[in-house]
């Protein structure tokens, strides 16, 4: 378990620079041209807004080559700023957590002195009471981003449990998910790490995230196999068996 930070947009590929001259290429001119915009982060910024890009990433057919890092960002800013979220912190922070998630052993809270991962919310909030003040900044970042992942990428399968088998619904994944993200934001570590503003945006307009995220969960799926859903690279006991306890 690590600390997740904004920073997707400084892990893009040789293959997402390919992509963009793809689409962009007349407009840019060259690899080289391209390659000064992106070090400079206000004409980066604006090249990665552009709406070509985002069309191109959800209508090309076969399999895409670009990385995780820059699929993530771009659909995530898109749809974020189509729910009035500007920040592009925000929206690169929750791309990364897509980007950390999407292999399975990173979306389990591994805390130091556990012999194993907790992969439940009762386990984490329990573990809470006994951590030290960095693993429990740590535990709380983890229960915020695993509550927005989950309700984000996977709400029909939450509603579904909820609706037949007694799971916490959507309401549960929030609330937690929002006082996790609040608690985070007061924390020392969150200044330290420039996440206070972060957390905070993400407490405050949590259900906003989530709704925007259930936008573009159909289209999160393995860039290397179409068959591979990204919904199976959690156990589906883990993302199913949520306890609601308190």
């Amino acid at each position: 378990m690590k600390i997740i930070q904004p920073n997707c947009r400084v892990q893009f590929a040789v293959e997402d620079m390919d992509f963009i001259l793809s689409v962009l290429g007349r407009k840019l001119g060259d690899a080289e041209v391209l390659v000064k915009l992106l070090t400079d982060e206000e004409s980066r910024d604006t090249l990665l807004d552009d709406e070509r890009i985002f069309h191109a990433l959800l209508e090309r057919g076969g399999c895409l080559r670009v990385s995780t890092h820059f699929y993530f960002y771009i659909l995530v800013r898109h749809v974020f700023r189509r729910a009035g979220i500007e920040d592009r912190a925000v929206a690169d922070y929750v791309a990364e957590v897509l980007a950390e998630f999407a292999h399975a052993e990173q979306s389990r809270c591994v805390v130091p002195g556990q012999p194993v991962p907790l992969d439940y919310f009762f386990e984490m909030l329990a573990a809470l009471q006994t951590a030290d003040d960095r693993t429990a900044f740590q535990i709380r970042a983890h229960i915020g981003n695993y509550s927005l992942f989950l309700s984000g990428i996977f709400p029909e399968r939450i509603r579904e449990r909820a609706e037949r088998r007694g799971f916490p619904d959507l309401k549960y994944y929030e609330a937690l998910g929002r006082s996790q993200f609040s608690t985070a934001s007061d924390h020392r570590l969150a200044q330290r790490y420039e996440l206070t503003d972060v957390f905070s945006t993400l407490a405050e307009r949590f259900g906003t995230t989530r709704l925007a995220l259930n936008d573009i969960s159909d289209r999160l799926f393995s860039l290397g196999d179409k068959n591979y859903a990204l919904e199976n690279l959690l156990h589906q006991d883990r993302t199913g068996e949520v306890s609601g306890q308190m």
